[in-house]
């Protein structure tokens, strides 16, 4: 469940890129498209650090061992 969770985030952040780089190229720079594309982009990044976060602490992660 938690590996299909990353995968999915994992392809909006990829989709929000895209689309924050199609809506510069459309809006030629002055468009506030693009901004709230790669916004979504960067608190998709930081819901995803925290889903893996608390993944490794609730012991859904296995952690390293040597």
């Amino acid at each position: 469940m938690l590996k299909l969770l990353v995968v999915f985030v994992l392809l909006a952040i990829v989709v929000s890129l895209f689309s924050g780089l199609w809506f510069l190229y459309q809006d030629r720079g002055s468009g506030a498209r693009a901004v709230r594309a790669l916004t979504w982009r960067v608190g998709l990044s930081i819901a995803l650090f925290i889903v893996l976060l608390a993944g490794f602490r609730l012991g859904l992660i296995p952690g390293y061992s040597q």
